[in-house]
């Protein structure tokens, strides 16, 4: 793969609800303005909230299917398909090179997860861009996760687009059904903090999650969701730009927010 001029952006989405993959909405909106903004990538790497594995993987296909895993929901959704060809060499180069741990190919299991294409379809519609998912190896440590992606910044200069998507804020078991539009104190503190942290480069702290306030507890009570703002924090430099956008608590306990980092 050849180096190219451009470096390209990253991104943090927050996806929330299924829905928004079939949804108009101004989440939706944003994501569809971000395709005809972001120069147009060779092929996405996604790490997204919902593949978690023992062990890191990459999908290595060249025909991924559009995984639904989810439970009631309308048909539509059930129906929906975002064909973007897979990357095998992609997957291969990344087995070769990055050397912090051993990482295992999927040729037949995983695809493309509703993390990966509910937002994905909205920024690149016509599904013509090659596209692999890396799992979250659930066994390790925020650390691992941060480090794992500081060795995937050279692919920025290769064309290729990396994005982390799950939520900042996400608790379900405290989510207000009744209240589209609410958002609890505690969820609305811990964004905030999350953002100062991201606006200061204070990596650490985010890292160090375990051991924020109770706030911050409440805001994150499993890691899944949180692990991808990790990846996209591990390609920061503190020269780049950054741009919060979608920033907004939903439903009490969910956060849409999402960030691009940018070169200057």
């Amino acid at each position: 793969m050849s180096t190219v001029s451009e470096k390209m952006p990253v991104l943090f989405v927050g996806h929330g609800n299924p829905m928004n993959a079939i949804s108009e909405n101004e989440f939706t909106k944003t994501w569809q303005q971000l395709g005809k903004t972001l120069p147009r990538p060779r092929a996405i790497l996604c790490i997204s909230a919902h593949w978690e594995t023992r062990g890191t993987r990459l999908t290595a296909m060249a025909k991924p299917k559009t995984i639904h895993d989810f439970g009631g929901f309308p048909r539509e959704l059930y129906e929906f398909e975002y064909p973007a060809p897979g990357e095998p060499r992609l997957a291969t180069e990344l087995q070769n090179q990055l050397t912090k741990c051993p990482i295992h190919l999927d040729l037949n299991d995983w695809g493309y997860d509703h993390g990966a294409w509910s937002v994905i379809k909205h920024i690149y519609p016509e599904a013509d861009i090659p596209m692999i998912e890396m799992s979250i190896d659930y066994t390790q440590k925020p650390e691992y996760h941060y480090q794992l992606a500081n060795e995937l910044a050279f692919l920025l200069t290769r064309g290729i687009l990396i994005l982390g998507s799950g939520n900042i804020v996400h608790n379900l078991r405290e989510v207000n059904w009744r209240d589209e539009n609410a958002a609890y104190d505690w969820a609305t503190e811990t964004n905030e903090k999350v953002k100062q942290a991201i606006s200061d480069t204070d990596h650490q702290a985010l890292i160090d999650f375990r051991n924020q306030n109770s706030a911050f507890q409440k805001s994150v009570p499993t890691a899944e969701h949180y692990i991808p703002l990790l990846y996209a924090l591990g390609l920061q430099s503190k020269t780049d730009s950054i741009r919060f956008f979608n920033d907004k608590i939903v439903m009490g306990s969910l956060s849409m927010t999402g960030l691009l980092i940018q070169s200057k």
